[in-house]
């Protein structure tokens, strides 16, 4: 895609971990906050307006994305788990949807349609008593 988030507009901020881990995770800060301000980033207009209007509850109400990581027991791990996940988010934000325009059935295929119709009905005709 176009839009490429530049690493220097995410600000990330060092959490600590839950879930297990026994004492590591109470004394080592690895988790990672990535917080993203989509109206002050580079990214282009429409794709700005498009994230700002995803119903997602990871955006606040001032425009700011934020993440948590806390897959791995690295910070850079999850630094870098947390810019790959922001890059999904943008580039799928950025995909644009080609508009379905409608076509008419050709005459051939309107053709066989009828003439498929009118067989089975024929064939459903021939199902009735037989009289002599």
């Amino acid at each position: 895609m176009g839009a490429v988030i530049d690493p220097a507009q995410v600000q990330f901020s060092a959490i600590r971990a839950q879930g297990p881990g026994g004492q590591n995770v109470n004394k080592v800060s690895c988790a990672v906050h990535a917080r993203f301000d989509i109206a002050a980033s580079s990214l282009p207009d429409y794709v700005k307006a498009r994230l700002l209007e995803m119903r997602d509850g990871r955006i606040t109400r001032d425009g700011v994305l934020v993440l948590k990581a806390q897959a791995s027991r690295s910070l850079e791990q999850n630094k870098d788990d947390a810019l790959q996940r922001l890059q999904a988010l943008v580039d799928q934000a950025a995909l644009v949807e080609t508009v379905r325009r409608p076509t008419r059935p050709t005459r051939g295929s309107q053709r066989r349609r009828l003439d498929g119709k009118t067989r089975s009905g024929q064939v459903k005709a021939l199902r009735g008593k037989v009289t002599e």
